[in-house]
């Protein structure tokens, strides 16, 4: 995610009495570096783990608590609630949740809440059997169906020395709930899109392969770019991929896995009156090896030439229906001089709605962070010039919702 993605957006951060609190530094300091505006506001019982100067020198505002709280000098539960677009509090008590289940506003973050119209995000964090209590479940549960956003606490040895649910989501998972919440566009929120992404890899023996230096970073972009605008993004890769859970990300590594995985997506997508996209951007083997052998390939036995066998492999893209899908299609070429002839012929020749277009050089090569593209469809050609793989990303989500 760029610098200032957030610029212009204002967030409340609460935070409440939990061991877990310091990690909400983090999360403000990553707020902060996107652009967004934030301000604070404590629970008493916070202040005993933090004191609240610390999140002032951090997000560079005056903290809302007991104390401080002024009518006269706009800062109350009432006006900063009007002010912010977003309300995350991270992490949330069970004493919190409980409350606000039942609409109890006794305290300055619970009347806050209670006042808020905008979204609120809950990041629960306690031991793991206040956080099991049937009560404590209910009320999540119940917050949930009010439209309350639920960032569920991880499984792992709590600080009580207790195992199991109740830690703090990682900071990332709420950064980027958060900056969905934010961001997401009513052409793309709840509609389906699947990537493909990284090189293929074709078995030769047990530990040998055939592949390409494809790293999937500008899928893993592509997926991220395409979450936080709304949409519901499956991601199928065999290279990198972004570490956030509400991304549906399969892990493959033959053309045979992702011809598989992706034609089982494609079935399960569940219908509605959004066109769902595909986005081909794969690196996928030409050819594969004719013979696969088990166990390890002996040079003693090979002798001093071995001759590899290959056969032309499957077209993954021209194989799928193309009914009810918008299909982009990816390619990568080094000659300059006929790369955007060879784009026109795939973008007909495969009956696709567009073709990003990747000369690969220097500055843009497989595994860099930089890419430089060609959004190619029947009527025009867009030319998106050197930067990150992100950026690039946003440009071809934009050009997307023009198909």
């Amino acid at each position: 995610m760029r610098n200032n993605q957030l610029l212009g957006k204002k967030i409340l951060v609460g935070v409440t009495g939990s061991i877990a609190i310091y990690k909400a530094l983090e999360l403000i300091r990553l707020f902060v570096k996107a652009g967004a505006e934030v301000k604070v506001l404590m629970s008493e019982d916070a202040k005993r783990f933090i004191a609240p100067l610390t999140f002032e020198t951090i997000s560079q505002n005056k903290v809302l608590h007991a104390d401080t709280e002024s009518w006269s000098e706009g800062l109350s539960h009432i006006h900063t609630g009007k002010w912010a677009d977003l309300f995350v509090i991270a992490p949330a008590s069970v004493n919190t949740i409980n409350k606000l289940s039942h609409g109890i506003a006794d305290n300055l973050m619970t009347q806050t809440a209670i006042a808020f119209t905008k979204t609120i995000v809950l990041a629960p964090s306690a031991n793991t059997n206040m956080m099991l209590n049937t009560i404590t479940q209910e009320s999540l549960s119940k917050l949930s169906s009010l439209g309350y956003e639920i960032v569920a606490p991880q499984s792992k040895l709590l600080a009580c020395n207790d195992e199991g649910v109740g830690a703090l989501a990682d900071i990332e998972q709420i950064f980027y709930t958060c900056a969905r919440l934010l961001l997401k566009e009513p052409f793309w929120s709840e509609r389906e899109v699947i990537i493909t992404g990284g090189g293929t890899m074709e078995k030769i023996d047990d530990v040998r392969c055939l592949t390409n230096f494809s790293s999937g970073k500008q899928a893993s972009a592509l997926a991220l770019a395409f979450y936080l605008r709304g949409a519901n993004v499956t991601l199928i890769s065999s290279g990198e991929t972004p570490n956030i859970h509400a991304i549906n990300t399969l892990h493959v590594k033959s053309t045979a896995e992702l011809q598989a995985a992706l034609l089982s997506q494609m079935q399960y997508i569940t219908k509605n009156d959004k066109t769902p996209y595909l986005l081909m951007a794969a690196a996928v083997s030409d050819y594969v090896p004719v013979t696969t052998h088990e166990g390890k390939l002996k040079k003693e036995e090979l002798g001093e030439t071995y001759n590899l066998e290959l056969k032309r492999n499957v077209d993954v893209l021209s194989s799928l229906p193309k009914k009810g899908f918008k299909m982009i299609g990816f390619k990568a070429e080094m000659d300059e001089k006929k790369a955007l002839e060879n784009a026109g012929k795939m973008l007909i020749a495969k009956n696709l709605d567009a073709v990003c277009l990747n000369v690969l050089k220097e500055q843009n090569s497989f595994g860099s962070s930089k890419n430089e593209i060609h959004f190619i469809t029947n009527a025009s050609v867009q030319k998106f010039s050197l930067a990150g793989k992100f950026e690039i990303a946003e440009h071809i989500v934009e050009q997307c919702s023009h198909l």
